[in-house]
């Protein structure tokens, strides 16, 4: 007869190695690109602001210091971080876990995985709520306008 932890026992065959050895290695690609690009997006957040504020000809002001326009962008930068991050994550621990061939490591490189996926399972719902308000909001105002 079988013991229990017998039968909740996982062997990972060497195809299978593989092919995480290939996601580690295009995750990282993924990875890296996305700290590239939210590099710039830092930087041009931060020329954004500087340009508006240098390049102000006392015309009509936005309501907002021009200064402050980068604030929206950095926002953007924030958000866009924490998944490049766990993706990051995620493939420094598989590399050692793949390496090592390590239980533990293995476990939070699939953690930073779940954690990759929420996040942009949380965010898209919140899109989408978003958008739902918005199509909401126009929908009775052009309820008003029909009259007119």
């Amino acid at each position: 007869m079988e013991s229990p932890l017998e039968i909740n026992k996982i062997e990972i065959e060497q195809e299978t190695l593989n092919h995480l050895n290939t996601t580690r290695k295009w995750s990282m690609f993924l990875a890296i690109i996305g700290f590239i690009f939210l590099g710039l997006i830092i930087i041009i957040g931060l020329l954004a602001g500087t340009f508006l504020t240098a390049f102000n000809a006392g015309e009509k002001s936005l309501g907002i210091p021009e200064s402050l326009m980068f604030i929206p962008i950095l926002l953007l930068a924030a958000i866009y971080f924490f998944p490049v991050m766990f993706l990051f994550r995620f493939s420094k621990h598989l590399s050692h876990a793949l390496q090592k061939l390590d239980k533990l490591e293995l476990h939070r490189a699939l953690k930073n995985l779940k954690f990759y996926f929420a996040y942009f399972g949380v965010l898209i719902i919140i899109i989408i709520s978003i958008y739902i308000v918005v199509l909401i909001i126009a929908g009775s105002s052009l309820a008003f306008l029909k009259g007119l």
